[in-house]
């Protein structure tokens, strides 16, 4: 049962917390909802996670080197508390597979293609592609590749699945030079704000360092296309709309927009882009926990 004042955890990790611009506007929009907050590390093994009402998953941004750890971390704190997004969607969301579901749903998703350790690694018919691990955060192991440098491409997909990695390879969509990316900011399932992200990757690049790479980050007003699509994506997620859901996109040579990522995990959802956004996610989270 809850109490008369709600405890939510923002989950980070103590290497992304200093790095996390969501956490201080997200809490401080908590806090004035009458809402506690604390945000504790999902990996400190002297947490009781089930002195918390909520714990939302936010930067906890190095699972994917320990993806097996984490989400049966996931599981054990989904058995105490409540988790956001919860354990079912984190699965589904963390392995880039997703993808293929949602082309089979006909949403408009950047060709993928898929090959496990020992598969053949297949290329699209394109001038560029990106080759990167299908479980990976931050453009981590994603690296961009041209037609001409198929050997490079196949040697560092073959260190991916040395490491025991999926590989990914999808199209370089060329307009995201002049576009950039545009990421959609969904929460209860209402369009709350977008962003621009500028290209991140630079051919015959080497892998990020860090937790992520550096990006340009602007807000941008999302065209009638891009809500449309950003909307089917959440429709087609499964088990219904989340707490939280990013939506990333590029333009296709035609200019239409395609789906890069569904983000459901631990998103940034760039407070700081979006004037009252953070305020709007409060209120959702207060929805949840029944207090508003």
């Amino acid at each position: 049962m809850l109490s008369s004042s709600p405890i939510v955890a923002l989950i980070t990790v103590d290497a992304a917390r200093a790095l996390d611009a969501d956490l201080a506007p997200l809490s401080v929009a908590l806090m004035t909802q009458g809402v506690a907050v604390e945000q504790p590390s999902w990996d400190d093994a002297t947490v009781d996670w089930s002195r918390y009402d909520v714990a939302l998953l936010r930067s906890t941004w190095d699972y994917v080197e320990r993806i097996d750890e984490f989400l049966q971390w996931v599981e054990r704190t989904a058995r105490v508390t409540q988790v956001l997004n919860p354990p079912t969607l984190v699965r589904w969301n963390t392995d880039k597979r997703y993808l293929a579901d949602l082309a089979r749903r006909g949403l408009p998703v950047i060709p993928s293609l898929f090959a496990d350790p020992g598969e053949a690694v297949q290329f699209p018919d394109a001038d560029e592609w990106v080759v990167k691990p299908s479980i990976g955060a931050g453009s981590r192991g994603a690296r961009r590749f041209v037609r001409a440098d198929e050997r490079s491409a196949r040697a560092h997909a073959a260190a991916l699945h040395a490491a025991g990695r999926t590989v990914l390879v999808q199209p370089y969509l060329a307009r995201v030079e002049q576009r950039g990316e545009s990421a959609l900011m969904f929460f209860d399932g209402s369009f709350s704000h977008a962003i621009r992200k500028g290209p991140l990757l630079r051919a015959g690049g080497g892998d990020v360092t860090g937790l992520f790479a550096t990006e340009d980050i602007s807000a941008r007003r999302a065209s009638a296309d891009e809500l449309v699509v950003g909307a089917r994506a959440v429709v087609a997620i499964p088990g219904g709309a989340p707490l939280y859901a990013r939506v990333d996109l590029i333009e296709s040579d035609n200019g239409t927009p395609q789906i890069l990522e569904l983000e459901l995990t631990e998103p940034s959802l760039f407070f700081a882009q979006g004037v009252g956004s953070a305020e709007r996610f409060a209120a959702a989270v207060c929805r949840r926990l029944g207090t508003c």
